[in-house]
């Protein structure tokens, strides 16, 4: 029996709603994200949803608190962060692959700098949240030392905990004018220690 025109429609319309709903919720995200690293995190949710085209229903259909929003957009600065990582290495040489993604961190704390006291303040400061995030960060940095080290590009004794440690203690830094233009200076004295001692140099 062929469907009717009507049969067509009821099935396809859901598939429809679901991909606008992924585009709209993908969109929020990364609005949110660019807006809180250009005006702090007390930007108002009706200009997020405004900048991102979207009614404030939208918003909150989506994210029904602002933590929550805060919450997902962290993890997806997280995600963007050490998802890349097998890309980096592809194009990259070994330790250019390492320098690239330690300025993406420095990137990355600058933007989660108000997200993360907002979480800690509504979720603690040991949730899951950052435990996980720290894991895949850690992960992230083993691989990428790993693949340096085996180019004999970087140095042998280096640990990711304490390469974690030590960029962070960088870019957690008041923040001033100069904030960006000092941690770039900092990541690239930071890199060029790994390279010293290597086993190629």
């Amino acid at each position: 029996m062929t469907p009717s025109p009507s049969a067509d429609l009821t099935v396809s319309t859901p598939r429809i709603l679901r991909a606008d709903a992924r585009r709209n919720h993908d969109l929020l995200l990364e609005t949110a994200g660019a807006l809180f690293a250009q005006k702090g995190i007390d930007v108002s949710l009706e200009e997020i949803a405004r900048t991102a085209d979207v009614g404030i229903g939208t918003l909150y259909r989506h994210f029904p608190s602002r933590d929550a929003l805060n919450e997902a957009v962290y993890r997806r600065e997280v995600e963007l962060l050490c998802d890349g990582v097998d890309e980096l290495i592809a194009t990259n040489s070994a330790d250019d692959a390492l320098a690239a993604w330690m300025g993406a961190f420095a990137t990355y704390v600058a933007r989660k700098r108000g997200m993360a006291v907002a979480l800690k303040s509504a979720l603690g400061a040991d949730a899951e949240l950052f435990s996980s995030s720290r894991r895949r960060m850690i992960a992230a940095l083993d691989q990428l030392l790993a693949n340096a080290v085996s180019a004999g590009l970087i140095r042998e004794d280096v640990d990711s905990e304490d390469l974690l440690s030590a960029m962070s203690g960088i870019c957690m830094a008041s923040p001033d004018a100069a904030f960006a233009d000092r941690t770039r200076r900092l990541v690239d004295l930071l890199i060029d220690g790994l390279r010293y001692r290597a086993a190629s140099r």
